[in-house]
Order: C-alpha cells, then sequence, then structure tokens
C-alpha cells in the first residue's frame, strides 16, 4: 500500500492518509523519506502518475472509498463532573438515625398521611384519601391534617362525595390546614379529573400525579409508595430538605435538588424509609431551630453538630 502524508490545515499535529491503489507502490518514490524541500514537486508527480494509473484499473469497476485517518482518537464518554460523591460515614449515621427512631412515637408515626386512610374503605377509595392527605399536609403539621382527614371521612371522603360538596362546606372540613382556601379549590379540581380521566382512580405514575393541581414531586412520590406500594423516589418535605444539608449528605437549596443528589448516592433499598426516619427525627430532635444536638447520636460526626459543639 502507498502512502502519502499531507498536513492539515489546522494547527494540530494531525495528518490525513490517502489509502491509494496497489499499483501505485510500484513508484520509486521513497515515502518514508521525502525531502521536505522536494515535498511538492515529488506529492504532484506521484498524484499525477497514480491519477492516471488509477483511472486505467478502475475502469469499469466501482470507485473505492478513500479513507481518511487522524492521529487524534476519539475518547470515551467521560463521567459526569455532577455526579455525586457519597458522603463519608453516612452508614454510621444512618444506624444512628434508626436507633435514635426506634420508638417511633413521633407524630408522623402516629397521624401522617398514611395513617390518614379509612383501611376498610375499598382499594380506590383508600388511594384517593392517601392522596387527599397528602394534599392537604403542605404547611401543616401532621396533628392538624390527621384532624381534617378524620372530619372528610366523617363527612364522606370518596371522589362522588367530593364532587357534590360545596366548596364554603369543603373548605370548612379541612381548615386549619395551611392555606385550607387554595387547597379546597386544587381538591376540588383534582377530584374532578380523577372522576373524567381515571373513572374515579388516582393515577399511578409520577408524571400524571404531578399534573393534578396542587401535587408536587414530594407528594407524587409518597403517594406512589403509600397507595400503589411502589418506590419511585424519595419524598423530600422540609424536615429531610433540613436535616440533610445540616449532614452533609446534600448541598442544596431547594428539596428538589436535595431528592435529586439524594437519590445520586443513595441505595434504592433505603429510599422507602428516608421520608419517614428523617421526619420524625425533624420532629422531635434535629428542629428548624435550636435542633437538640447534645442529645443527638451523630453530633460528633454532624457537620452541623460538630460546628455547634465547636462554638459552644
Amino acid at each position: 500500500m502507498f502512502s502519502v502524508f499531507l498536513k492539515p490545515y489546522s494547527k494540530k499535529s494531525n495528518f490525513i492518509k490517502f489509502a491509494m491503489s496497489d499499483r501505485v507502490t510500484r513508484s520509486n518514490v521513497n515515502t518514508q523519506n521525502i525531502d521536505l524541500s522536494k515535498f511538492k514537486s515529488t506529492t504532484k508527480k506521484v498524484l499525477d502518475n497514480g491519477k492516471n494509473e488509477i483511472k486505467k484499473d478502475l475502469k469499469g469497476t466501482k470507485r473505492q472509498h478513500i479513507k481518511i485517518e487522524s492521529d487524534d482518537k476519539e475518547e470515551g464518554p467521560k463521567p459526569s463532573k455532577n455526579k455525586n460523591s457519597t458522603p463519608p460515614n453516612w452508614e454510621l449515621i444512618l444506624e444512628n438515625l434508626r436507633d435514635m427512631r426506634k420508638k417511633f412515637d413521633a407524630p408522623v408515626d402516629s397521624m401522617g398521611c398514611f395513617k390518614c386512610a379509612d383501611e376498610n374503605a375499598s382499594p380506590e377509595v383508600i388511594r384517593y384519601q392517601h392522596l387527599l392527605s397528602l394534599m392537604l399536609s403542605s404547611q401543616t403539621k401532621d396533628q392538624v391534617t390527621y384532624a381534617a382527614m378524620l372530619r372528610l371521612r366523617e363527612h364522606g371522603c370518596t371522589v362522588d362525595k367530593i364532587l357534590t360538596t360545596s366548596d364554603e362546606d369543603l373548605g370548612n372540613l379541612i381548615k386549619p390546614v395551611g392555606f385550607w382556601k387554595k387547597k379546597a379549590q386544587y381538591i376540588k379540581k383534582a377530584t374532578q379529573i380523577l372522576k373524567s380521566q381515571y373513572n374515579g382512580d388516582i393515577p399511578k405514575s409520577i408524571e400524571e400525579l404531578c399534573k393534578l393541581p396542587g401535587v408536587g414531586p414530594k407528594m407524587a412520590h409518597i403517594c406512589m409508595q403509600t397507595a400503589w406500594g411502589e418506590v419511585t423516589g424519595i419524598g423530600v418535605d422540609t424536615h429531610v430538605h433540613r436535616i440533610s444539608n445540616r449532614l452533609g449528605w446534600v448541598k442544596s437549596k431547594t428539596p428538589e435538588q436535595t431528592r435529586k443528589e439524594l437519590e445520586g448516592w443513595l441505595p434504592l433499598e433505603l429510599w422507602s424509609e428516608v421520608n419517614l426516619l428523617l421526619v420524625g427525627f425533624g420532629q422531635q430532635t434535629c428542629l428548624p431551630t435550636k435542633p437538640l444536638c447534645d442529645s443527638c447520636k451523630n453530633k460528633e460526626i454532624c457537620l452541623y453538630g460538630m460546628k455547634n459543639h465547636k462554638n459552644k
């Protein structure tokens, strides 16, 4: 095979390799020792001769492909620079959290959204009540949400019953949950959608749940777990968001960023317990203001706890 190397137009140290037919190799040109001063004339002569010979060879045959090679090879895909690294001591921290929460005596354990549904109702009604309790829970204490759901259940907490309930009556049933007027509107609109599009049941996907008025990613992921028994993501509320940042598990500004970062390193089999574990811990120990760091088993390995201990 005869090869001619031509310097490219770019400044990179690449060469373009032209592969010609075997007959060109009969030329007396030494391709490995071409004098640069004679490069142009030699190349022109060889190419002209080669061109004529190739035309004769290729007459009546298909044109061969000219292979172009580069010295620079493409590298494989690089790992994402945003890939979350696993935080140190996370397994020890998790074990300590489990130990501190082993009594399951926080408000969320007895009055959380997963405790609000009537377990004697039909499966679709139970799922509907799980969804409503989550819609009521934002910016509201578990005790208040639980009480509101009890009133709704006594009134009749089914799709058909809520659709026939006036906005005023619905508002009176759910207050004093946070933003109760707005939530009453969301519940009414969402219930109409469930009746018309889902035959009175709730959607079975994150995407469809998030399309409902008043439903966000946190509610959708928790609803998938409590209503459908499927773990699709980590439900991140203010407690999970706050504690994850304090522990140094994430460095985020919003609950949704926290969810994505946690899911980036936390094993999938642990996703289902994180919400309940951290919410209860946030209600009892890692309070929004004046957290009880002295009684926390993680105070020596928690970034926030170590900082507080150092300042004392």
